[in-house]
Parts: structure tokens; C-alpha cells; sequence
């Protein structure tokens, strides 16, 4: 018979990884305790009262909204990652679509598993002015590390739930499961036409995580019913038309995920990025729901929403890449980071500025072919035509050349 768990932190402070899969997958090493539970899981009402007892440890670390789903195979879930994959909606992305029987079932997780207790942690906060010209766009989930204030509450829980004698596993911000379907699950929202779970009473803006259990929770069975209506606001404002019906997000369109993928940008969408460097929050940003009811914040002092092209460009790779941390960056090759911000500088930048023409005409001249190529389209976004080599031979700088966009004339 498997005993209960408790937790051991590598000496080196750093989290380890274990194979097995009824042990944490990310944030420990689980070792076997031989604390048995400390009340009787048969007895329904002390069910109940523990449930609550710990879903208010989760708000005491100050998550916004808790939930508990079964931990049982998401099978809307599993059927949506096969289906949308085989038609070629993910476009190579990875994260849940890697595994789906994987990333849809808890009991692969921790077995014997019983329930998965989601919690919500709000990032809303209004988006304030740049400070600085050019400067790129990020996206409100990504000013800060929002996870790791998330991570609180999940972790206050688990703690208690080991304390108590059952085996318990935190999951966020790892792909490990399908987040979304799990707060569905758990009561806490409806998922909008933008394919992000609307928060009854809040809207969308928030970060997702669980913890997976063999605490027999009181499991949620009353789904949210859904609150779009006939509304279409967030299909009608996507600046590519990602949101191909309703749910359904075609990945090859979509910024937020161009920005993160690999590789050439899809000339067809570089116009459209407009100022932003990570992340889109547009279909989000017109949800009635999330503008009338978000739990917006104030703005932490350690977020940053805006960061300015020219230090982008200008940082080594060392610098560039402590500086976006917490994004999401291929290979953490900082050279997806300098691609996007210049197209952002073709965007947004001034052809008379100085600054401008001197960043573009050296990543003209960069050894990458990849940020040359780049750099060519910037250059003749902003009507800079004489700084563009026609003579360069590299594959990626003439399929540029033979594609040259037009220059912004409204704006110079």
C-alpha cells in the first residue's frame, strides 16, 4: 500500500525532477511518509468542512478565486489537443500538445489522485503610457512574474494537504496540464469565444494552476454556464483573425504565438505586431466581461509593461536575456527577442531619428542572416531603402529582397 508524501528540497536550493509518475514532476523530490490522514475520508460532511478548510488556506496566500475538479482524464480536453493538431492549428507549438494523454490526465501526475484543487491569481491592471520612444508592448501577463505570486496560495495548500497525509503536487506555468480545462472544470468560469475561461463575476486575466491530490475534496458539479451570448467582440478585434470560430484559435495566426516561435516571422502578420514584443492582449482588452468585472490591481513596482526597442537591441545576450526572465523564449536564444523588436522598430520607429537608422543599419551588417533579413524589412517599412545591401546573397536576405513590404508613407 503507498504511503503518503512529503517534500525534500535538493541541498543546491534548485528543484529536481523525478521519472516516476506519481511523484512531483517539476518541484521536488517526493520522498514516502508514513503520516496517515488525520480525519475519516468515508465520513461526507468532514469531507466538506476539510475542503473548504483548505480551498481558504489557497485565498489566505492570496489567490483570487479557488476550485476543485476531478482528477479524472479531461476528456473535451484530450479530443480538442488530437483534433486540433491533426488539423495543424498548433503550427508546431508544443507545451500541452506534446503529450495530450499526458497533459489531460491528473492520474499520470499522481496517482491515485482524487481531485484537482485550481486557483486563480488576477494580474488585471491598466496598461500605462510608455515612458521612453520607441518603446515595445508586453503583455499584462508577463510584467511580472504573476506565477510566482500564484505559486503562494498553490503551495499553501499543498503543504497543508502533505501535513494532513495525502500525496499532493503543485502544476503551474509548466505545461504540465491543460489549466484552462481544469478552472472549467472546477467551477470558476466559462470559456469565452477567445478560448480564454472567463471568471464568473471577473473576467480573464488571470494566471491558472493546480494542485493535483488524493484528498477526497468535495469535487465541483456545477459548470458555469456560458456568458458570451451572441457576442463576437474578441473575434472581430484579433488583428489576424486567429480566432478562426468560436473557441478555436489558429496558432499560425495568432501573435502571441509568432512572437515565441522560431524562425522567420510570417510576413503575412509583421505589420500586424505593431508595437508589441511579447504577448497580445487584444482579444482580451475587448471582452465586456473582463473590462466591467476584472479585479484589477495597482500596478506593481516591479512590473514592466513597456520596455524600450534601442536597450533591446543594444543589450548582450547575457544582459538581454536576465532582463525577460520570465518569458518565453525558444532555445533561450536571445536572437527571437532582437527579431521582433525590429519589426517593432519598423512599426513604430521614425526614419529621421538617428538612434533608429544607426540600430537597423547595423543589424544590416549582423553576421545572423536571420536578423539581417530582419533588418531589411525594417529598413523598408521606414522608407531607409539606401541602407538595404541588394548585393547580400544568404537565402533568407533575398527571399527579403524579392518581398520588400512598402514604406509607411502616411507616417514619415
Amino acid at each position: 500500500m503507498k504511503q503518503p508524501l512529503s517534500l525534500i528540497l535538493p541541498s543546491s536550493g534548485q528543484f529536481a525532477c523525478s521519472q516516476m509518475p506519481e511523484w512531483c514532476l517539476r518541484f521536488g523530490i517526493v520522498r514516502l511518509s508514513k503520516k496517515s490522514p488525520k480525519f475519516d475520508v468515508a465520513d461526507r460532511a468532514a469531507c466538506v468542512a476539510y475542503t473548504d478548510h483548505v480551498l481558504s488556506i489557497g485565498t489566505s496566500g492570496g489567490l483570487d478565486r479557488v476550485g476543485v475538479a476531478p482528477a479524472e482524464v479531461m476528456q473535451r480536453a484530450h479530443q480538442a489537443l488530437v483534433e486540433r493538431k491533426a488539423a495543424g492549428l498548433h503550427d508546431t507549438m508544443q507545451f500541452t500538445y506534446r503529450n495530450p494523454q499526458r497533459s489531460t490526465d491528473p492520474q499520470s501526475a499522481v496517482a491515485d489522485a482524487k481531485a484537482m484543487i485550481v486557483g486563480a491569481y488576477s494580474y488585471a491592471s491598466p496598461l500605462p503610457d510608455p515612458q521612453s520612444h520607441p518603446s515595445a508592448r508586453v503583455a499584462r501577463y508577463a510584467w511580472t512574474e504573476y506565477y510566482e505570486s500564484l505559486k503562494v496560495g498553490l503551495f499553501a495548500m499543498r503543504d497543508e494537504l502533505r501535513s494532513d497525509g495525502f500525496k499532493a503536487v503543485v502544476f503551474a506555468d509548466d505545461n504540465s496540464m491543460v489549466d484552462r480545462e481544469a478552472a472549467y472544470l472546477a467551477g470558476l468560469g466559462w470559456f469565452g469565444k477567445n478560448a480564454n475561461v472567463l471568471i464568473e463575476g471577473a473576467g480573464s486575466f488571470f494566471v491558472l494552476g493546480s494542485v493535483i491530490t488524493t484528498a477526497p475534496l468535495v469535487i465541483n458539479d456545477k459548470p458555469v454556464a456560458d456568458g458570451c451570448g451572441a457576442c463576437r467582440r474578441c473575434i472581430d478585434a484579433c488583428p489576424t483573425g486567429a480566432i478562426i470560430e468560436p473557441g478555436t484559435v489558429d496558432a499560425a495566426k495568432c501573435l502571441a504565438w509568432l512572437i515565441q516561435k522560431p524562425g522567420i516571422f510570417d510576413r503575412r502578420y509583421r505589420e500586424a505586431l505593431g508595437d508589441r514584443i511579447y504577448g497580445c492582449d487584444d482579444c482580451q482588452e475587448v471582452c465586456p466581461p473582463t473590462i466591467r468585472l476584472s479585479l484589477s490591481k495597482p500596478i506593481r513596482e516591479d512590473a514592466r509593461p513597456w520596455i524600450n526597442v534601442f536597450e533591446l537591441l543594444n543589450m548582450d545576450d547575457e544582459t538581454l536575456l536576465a532582463r525577460v526572465d520570465q518569458w518565453y523564449i525558444a532555445e533561450r536564444n536571445p536572437d527571437w527577442v532582437r527579431r521582433n523588436a525590429l519589426l517593432v522598430l519598423g512599426n513604430i520607429g521614425e526614419r529621421t531619428d538617428a538612434n533608429v537608422v544607426s540600430a537597423i543599419a547595423r543589424f544590416i551588417e549582423h553576421p545572423d542572416p536571420m536578423l539581417r533579413a530582419h533588418a531589411v524589412w525594417s529598413a523598408a517599412r521606414l522608407n531607409l531603402f539606401s541602407l538595404i545591401p541588394m548585393h547580400d546573397t544568404a537565402p533568407l536576405v533575398v527571399d527579403e529582397l524579392q518581398n520588400l513590404p512598402s514604406a509607411r508613407q502616411q507616417e514619415i
